[in-house]
């Protein structure tokens, strides 16, 4: 049994425990960093990364599959299973091997295994015990499933499904969120028969609605198929199918069901109650700071309640660890948060939608304009279609930018900041947007609530 101190031990080594440590490391901290299976965590193992690389390899079967509708002659002949796997897999490696030279050159201490939080504070792994000036917890989420629904067989989870060896002829997804329409996507891509399940009335059901009914009007044009506003009840399977009833009666069959329902905070069986971290519905409590009611814990990611995002965690545990060193940092609320959707079409969004702006301010207050990508240059080289929209006060700054279409995802930078600066779109419709590119998009969008539009009426 050995017992180390350190300025800050972190427990948990994905997007908000390695930006943590490596933060603080910068400014001269020693720092212990416990992961008991890889850096980088989920997002770099399990989902964004690896998603997003099967979502460029539906991407390219799609460009081959259309190549002649731009004079291009090229020919889809398939997809190979193996080599899409090696591809993610390549990426995902590549990433990793930066990231661990990255924390070794810190000198960031490693510890490999199962942490607990103990009072101190410390974490213990096995008979090691390491205790920290500050503890930051950073343990991540799991795939969730619903009550009685047993993953297994046939019924799948994201995690799961990326390690399929196969490309099955008919899968259902349970959820019409991020992961289920990403899954969603790529499946279609690959010429799979795809039926979306979900319980709301929408899909993307967090987004602005025009949002989500363009994305369902492109996914019905792409043969995905959707059954909403109907709740699950039941399924059963076999050696070569699986049945899922829903609550009106209806029935569905495919090879697989993917259960893309959410995910909960990883906190159980750690510690964390024990030593009277308190939480609520299994999630973290914090101040809006990220101090939990124990003295010197702290926590970030997905275990700290809010939207569940990569580069929130991330942004988080830089947050902490300036915090930790006295600087004073800026808190960035979720609503000032970029959410992106990487599906084809893409949905990217930032601060508040349509509805949410009318409860807050009353309808007289809100005034909202959409421009129709069809009049985008740029849009009708790549061949997509979607909207743009900007929400705003009345004679007031920008409340929310939303948008859908491919490669939004790469726009909303901008919304953010015309959000969390609290611009007015006339302080942003005199500056220029590159031509041709989808960022004129916003522009145009600027311009018509400055009360100047040039290509719409």
């Amino acid at each position: 049994m050995t017992e180390q101190t350190f300025d800050l031990v972190i427990l948990g080594g994905g997007s908000g425990g390695y930006a943590a440590a490596l933060r603080a490391a910068e400014l001269g901290k020693s720092v212990a960093l416990i992961e008991k299976d890889k850096l980088g965590g989920t997002c770099l193992h399990r989902g964004c990364i690896p998603t997003k690389a099967l979502l460029h390899a539906a991407e390219v079967a799609d460009t081959a599959r259309d190549a002649a509708s731009i004079g291009v002659r090229a020919t889809l002949e398939g997809i190979d299973p193996a080599g899409v796997r090696a591809y993610r897999e390549g990426i995902v490696a590549k990433k990793f091997k930066g990231l661990e030279g990255l924390v070794k050159a810190r000198g960031i201490t490693v510890i490999a295994g199962t942490g607990r939080l103990e009072a101190g504070p410390a974490v213990r792994v096995g008979d090691d015990l390491y205790r920290g000036t500050d503890v930051v917890l950073a343990t991540g989420s799991f795939s969730r499933s619903l009550p009685g629904l047993e993953i297994g067989g046939r019924v799948l989870t994201s995690e799961h499904a990326l390690e399929l060896d196969e490309i099955p002829e008919r899968v259902l997804i349970l959820g019409g969120g991020v992961i289920g329409v990403e899954f969603a996507s790529v499946w279609r891509s690959f010429g799979v028969d795809v039926t979306i399940i979900e319980a709301l009335d929408h899909l993307v059901p967090n987004e602005d609605v025009t949002m989500s009914r363009g994305l369902e009007r492109a996914f019905r044009r792409r043969g995905i198929a959707s059954s909403l506003g109907v709740r699950f009840q039941s399924v059963t399977q076999t050696a070569d199918a699986v049945t899922v009833t829903l609550e009106d009666g209806k029935t569905f069959e495919a090879d697989y069901l993917l259960v893309a329902v959410g995910r909960g905070p990883a906190t159980a069986d750690i510690g964390y109650a024990e030593a009277g971290v308190a939480l609520d519905r299994g999630f973290v409590t914090t101040d809006d700071r990220l101090r939990t009611n124990v003295p010197h814990v702290w926590a970030v990611g997905d275990i700290v309640p809010g939207l569940q995002l990569a580069h929130r965690g991330f942004q988080q545990g830089i947050f902490v660890a300036e915090e930790i060193a006295g600087l004073n940092p800026i808190v960035v609320p979720d609503l000032q948060i970029p959410k992106v959707t990487y599906s084809s079409p893409e949905v990217a969004s930032v601060g508040l939608t349509e509805a949410q702006a009318v409860e807050a301010h009353g309808a007289d207050a809100v005034v909202a304009y959409e421009y129709n990508l069809a009049g985008n240059g740029k849009s009708e080289i790549l061949g997509t279609s979607g909207t743009v929209k900007v929400v705003r006060r009345k004679d007031g700054p920008v409340l929310g930018v939303h948008m859908v279409g491919d490669r939004v995802g790469e726009l909303i930078t901008e919304g953010q900041l015309a959000v969390a600066w609290e611009a007015h779109p006339e302080d942003i419709a005199p500056y220029i947007h590159a031509h041709p590119t989808q960022s004129e998009a916003l522009g145009e969008a600027f311009l018509a609530l400055a009360g100047k539009p040039l290509h719409t009426l």
